[in-house]
């Protein structure tokens, strides 16, 4: 008879019931980072967990059904930028919250999907123990990012969502999450809803709607979430943020969405089976530290699951292009890697006792 290894005995207990809870901290920055580690609440939920995540609408839905802790927004790219005085008050803000956080919840495995945000948070609880867990963005789908780079040499297990980032992180675990969906897209509502995601504002997209708008291009009524502080057309329906709730709500209703190249915002649309056209947010515009927002909108457009535009024009081409194009379903599955992140943790829990 084989011999039953470590990993054997944990999945078996696992399949029984009775491993231990362990105290788990769910870390990741707003938008499509927090929206994957919802998908993985199979895995999470079985444990003692808590998030660490920015204040975002996003965040704070999360926040009513499940124990979350806020830190300060940064990122580094705004040295970048021309604001290195902005990140360094943001960073110091967010390391003084991140040291009473782990202090107080002392986790003893940290599952994050980055980025800058949580680094400390993510930090300073190896240092303190934790195992920790790193899934490289589905953001990044060519080149590594910096979060990654950094958190590879602490992580007790890395995975990425690309091919082609797998070439980075020989060790890595990888796997493709994104699936196309057979069926017919459900019924829609003449609704255009323009969404610049969580996080910060895209006065590109939000204007470019409003020119298509005036020029009469747009046969939709219309709602543009623009963020805090974005430009706010007259004349048209416009809120700076939304509960997710309210959002799940609009795009079931919507035939046609126009958003920023984030993944969160590109998937939570096409599971709805919406038109999607995807405006990155650009580098060289000053709009976005990188430039893995082009890279996701290429991406996604080489699958036909989206269409792109970076300006009003290319905006008025593509709402021309969904007038005649089948709208179409897709989704993440996660199952191999919530599979991979249970034995896991059952491993991890099988050791502690």
């Amino acid at each position: 008879m084989r011999k039953r290894r470590p990993r054997d005995e944990a999945i078996a207990e696992a399949e029984r019931g009775d491993r231990r809870r362990l105290r788990v901290c769910l870390a990741a920055s707003g938008g499509g980072h927090l929206r994957q580690l919802l998908d993985l609440e199979p895995v999470w939920s079985r444990h003692d967990y808590h998030f660490v995540t920015e204040d975002t609408a996003l965040g704070r839905s999360l926040g009513d059904e499940h124990p979350v802790a806020f830190v300060a927004h940064y990122g580094w790219g705004q040295a970048k930028l021309g604001a290195p005085l902005k990140m360094l008050r943001g960073a110091v803000a967010n390391l003084v919250s991140s040291i009473a956080i782990v202090a107080r919840h002392r986790p003893e495995v940290v599952i994050t999907t980055g980025a800058a945000a949580v680094f400390f948070t993510v930090l300073l609880a190896r240092v303190l123990g934790a195992q920790v867990i790193v899934i490289e963005s589905f953001a990044r789908f060519e080149h590594a990012s910096l979060f990654g780079r950094m958190t590879s040499r602490i992580a007790s297990a890395f995975v990425v969502q690309s091919a082609q980032l797998a070439r980075h992180y020989p060790r890595a675990q990888f796997f493709d999450p994104l699936k196309r969906l057979e069926g017919v897209a459900p019924p829609k509502q003449p609704l255009l809803f323009a969404t610049v995601g969580a996080i910060l504002p895209f006065d590109r997209l939000v204007s470019a709607v409003a020119e298509v708008n005036a020029s009469g291009d747009i046969e939709e009524r219309i709602l543009i979430q623009t963020g805090a502080g974005g430009v706010r057309p007259s004349g048209l329906d416009v809120v700076e943020s939304l509960p997710f709730s309210d959002l799940q709500t609009l795009l079931r209703d919507a035939s046609v969405v126009v958003c920023h190249g984030g993944t969160g915002s590109i998937i939570t649309a096409l599971r709805e089976g919406c038109h999607v056209i995807a405006m990155p947010r650009l580098q060289r515009l000053g709009e976005v530290y990188d430039d893995h927002q082009a890279e996701i909108v290429e991406a996604f457009e080489a699958r036909g699951l989206v269409l792109s535009a970076h300006d009003a024009d290319g905006l008025r081409r593509a709402l021309a292009m969904t007038k005649t194009r089948e709208r179409v379903l897709a989704t993440t599955d996660p199952v191999a890697l919530r599979n991979f992140l249970d034995e896991h943790l059952s491993a991890r829990a099988a050791r502690g006792k």
